[in-house]
């Protein structure tokens, strides 16, 4: 079987709660709590889930924008927690990220040359005339034209920024890219482009995407597989057809039914779930989501059911769930 580009192991994100005279650690905030997964070289693995749930929190723990508490980060063999300062640098190069709101993400004193351009003096990667000439070939790659060049952020339309935000991504040549609702804060008739424009990158240049997303609508239209996640863990894990056309874990179900249909004639079962997310400062013992599911029971209360595969790709952390069920509702 083919080796994963990117394998994550036993991920966890902490952040501490100090409080008191000396500001001592009271609590923690579990952000992500224990998660694994792998990414193959050239797919989009989509990460979904309610606000809060810590998808975010595990992109930027990936390319280690934030240091994880603990687990281990597999890219292309390497443990990227254990690298050196100079060793992760070097690796830098095959990772980026495009970041959920152009309007911020983009630094309002500086053109769209010196944007584009920063990556290749950090990196040393081109200089002078080879470094305005890639310069431009990357805002031509994301549909910008050369005059654009030595204007600022402020002189463009939120499409646009946001293909600003790409081309600085893919200056450093990247092998992988993890992309925060990259489309979230753009308006409806421009969000096509974008994700066009992303898939057509993908073919031409053999990237390879982790895409956060809490839009379903989107990841079903650009992932390969997808992971669903509950309060700082994977709950479910399966390839994009069979995990819209049959979730098995009881929230994935309950978000699959919130996508709304562009047709008013047309009455859809919403599957409305009960109460609120629990803190991650204090989540609660077993599975997680059993404080507002339907099938839970006693076992659910006490004991974390591990995230097994149900059938080939196909990954559930469900007691409720077994083979034989699958079998039925299929």
């Amino acid at each position: 079987m083919e080796e994963p580009l990117l394998k994550v192991i036993g991920l966890k994100k902490y952040f501490p709660i100090r409080g008191g005279l000396f500001q001592k650690e009271v609590a923690s905030v579990k952000a992500v709590d224990d998660v694994s997964f792998n990414v193959y070289k050239g797919e989009t693995f989509g990460l979904v889930g309610e606000s809060g749930c810590g998808k975010t929190t595990l992109g930027r723990c990936v390319l280690l924008l934030i240091d994880p508490t603990d687990g281990s980060i597999l890219f292309n063999g390497k443990d990227l927690t254990k690298l050196s300062k100079r060793e992760l640098r070097e690796v830098r190069t095959e990772m980026a990220m495009i970041f959920q709101d152009p309007y911020s993400s983009l630094n309002p004193r500086m053109t769209v040359s010196d944007i584009i351009g920063k990556p290749l003096a950090i990196h040393k990667i081109a200089k002078g005339k080879d470094r305005s000439e890639r310069i431009v070939e990357l805002m031509t790659l994301v549909g910008l034209s050369k005059e654009h060049l030595y204007r600022y952020p402020h002189e463009f339309s939120g499409g646009q920024k946001q293909r600003i935000g790409i081309a600085r991504a893919l200056a450093v040549n990247p092998k992988l890219i993890v992309a925060d609702e990259a489309v979230a804060a753009l308006d409806v008739s421009v969000r096509a482009g974008v994700l066009n424009l992303m898939k057509d990158l993908q073919k031409n240049l053999g990237l390879t995407y982790i895409f956060i997303s809490h839009d379903l609508s989107v990841v079903k239209h650009i992932c390969d597989r997808v992971a669903a996640m509950y309060l700082g863990e994977i709950v479910e894990i399966a390839p994009t057809d069979k995990l819209f056309a049959q979730p098995l874990h009881p929230y994935t179900q309950a978000l699959i039914s919130a996508i709304p249909i562009p047709d008013p004639t047309v009455k859809k079962d919403r599957i409305i779930l009960e109460g609120d997310p629990s803190t991650p400062i204090d989540p609660p013992p077993g599975c997680r989501f059993h404080e507002r599911c339907k099938y839970a029971d006693e076992r659910c209360k006490t004991k974390k059911p591990p995230l097994s595969e149900m059938e080939p790709g196909h990954f559930v952390a469900c007691h409720e769930i077994r083979k034989s069920q699958i079998e039925i509702i299929a």
